[in-house]
């Protein structure tokens, strides 16, 4: 599949999912509000989140064993009976995502928020139409509650600039594509869907890479653990030097500078070696 510009509807299409699997239904907000009340999960500001920010939740397909013959994963800890796809449309102007290339803590919330009222492994895209997030996160068994489930790990997400939008530069078209066709599910793992969603996961992984190597590429899954490791390496150290610039910057004696410059150079040189192991 080759694109121009990337929506939700062509990186779900893009997916390649059985016609079987189609759900198509309108998830009401009310019922995403429920589901984390009832599980003590969500503040008033995360309702109002949800309230205001989100315009339509559609539960575009559910993959299930009898509909895309991929056997179901269960153990002790987590049960994966069935995969949820779910695409979210953002009002415009929510100003949500004020960094074109980065997912902001309100977009990560309100992801978070629909993963934890969802009691499947959601494959989540949202789109404010002028950028397109995927979100994914793995859930399992809480310890005390066995009949509920919770999120288990970080939420991997990537962020998608719509060609047009007044944002900044996009990733290349040849990079898109590359990991648009990586998504389809023939592509991905098929041993059980537990390895399936760990599959989309790692290619999503690969997306985060390349927007700081420049380059696409999917790996073996022992490799893409490595890689998620130092990927959260770069992203505190990102955290580290952007926090001690903006210090220095506002230090007036001359020996904290030069110390706050040396630690930054330090911090940079470390993040280089972590961008290399990518």
């Amino acid at each position: 599949m080759s694109v121009v510009d990337l929506s939700s509807e062509l990186l779900i299409s893009a997916l390649c999912l059985p016609a079987e699997a189609t759900v198509g239904q309108r998830v009401p907000k009310k019922m995403l509000t429920e589901n984390l009340t009832s599980r003590g999960t969500a503040t008033s500001a995360d309702r109002k989140l949800l309230h205001e920010q989100i315009d339509e939740v559609t539960w575009v397909a559910a993959l299930k064993p009898t509909n895309a013959g991929i056997p179901v994963y269960q153990d002790e800890v987590r049960s994966y009976l069935e995969l949820a796809v779910l695409s979210v449309r953002l009002r415009e102007g929510s100003q949500l995502a004020p960094i074109p290339a980065k997912v902001s803590p309100s977009v990560a919330r309100l992801a978070e928020l629909v993963h934890r009222a969802i009691p499947y492994p959601v494959l989540l895209v949202l789109d404010d139409n002028a950028r397109l997030y995927l979100s994914l996160v793995h859930i399992r068994w809480a310890q005390k509650e066995a009949d509920k489930a919770v999120l288990d790990g970080d939420l991997i997400q990537g962020v998608f600039v719509h060609n047009g939008s007044p944002a900044a530069s996009v990733m290349d078209a040849d990079t898109v594509n590359a990991f648009i066709n990586a998504m389809d599910l023939s592509k991905q793992p098929r041993t059980d869907l537990l390895t399936l969603y760990q599959g989309w996961m790692d290619t999503l992984s690969a997306w985060q890479a390349a927007a700081v190597t420049g380059r696409f590429e999917c790996v073996s899954p022992q490799q893409a653990t490595a890689r998620r490791a130092a990927l959260r390496r770069c992203h505190e150290l990102d955290a580290q030097i952007s926090s001690l610039r903006a210090a220095a910057s506002k230090e007036k004696q001359m020996a904290r500078q030069v110390a706050a410059n040396l630690e930054i150079k330090a911090l940079m040189a470390e993040r280089q070696q972590a961008a290399n192991s990518l």
